[in-house]
């Protein structure tokens, strides 16, 4: 099965403090399946490192308030582009990410507070029937993948 794959958690040093945050579970996927590694930010044009950013109010803003909604959404288009390129139904996502969170992302208050709701990547791809899971629940990998 082919599955779309946040970069940083196969190890790609692509997060927005450069670094990454590499998920053996993931990375062992690879023996049984085939993963596209995707990192919408810079696949939207973004800078590794970067200023963390968060959803406020339906836009994706840096911490010092500028906008980067546009490249969050080019990120979105090109990551939905490689699953829909590929056969990919799954993708792991990173979890809490404005980009790749599903059921959880950070408040847009930059205080570390969470709320319900999806990154940009994550929505779209479910608009388009992709199943989205986070790395906290690869217990359920097997079912998806029959």
């Amino acid at each position: 099965m082919n599955i779309l794959v946040s970069a940083c958690l196969l190890g790609n040093n692509c997060r927005y403090d450069g670094k990454s945050v590499p998920c053996r579970q993931v990375m062992d996927l690879a023996q049984k399946h085939r993963l596209f590694p995707v990192c919408p930010e810079q696949m939207g044009g973004l800078p590794t490192p970067r200023l963390p950013s968060e959803i406020v109010n339906g836009k994706v803003l840096r911490s010092d308030g500028v906008s980067v909604d546009g490249e969050y959404r080019r990120g979105a288009e090109a990551a939905l582009k490689t699953a829909l390129d590929n056969g990919i139904t799954l993708a792991i996502m990173k979890s809490a990410s404005p980009s790749c969170g599903n059921g959880r992302i950070h408040n847009g208050r930059f205080d570390g507070g969470m709320t319900d709701g999806d990154g940009i990547t994550t929505a779209l791809l479910r608009e388009y029937g992709i199943t989205v899971i986070n790395e906290t629940e690869l217990n359920t990998i097997d079912e998806l993948t029959v």
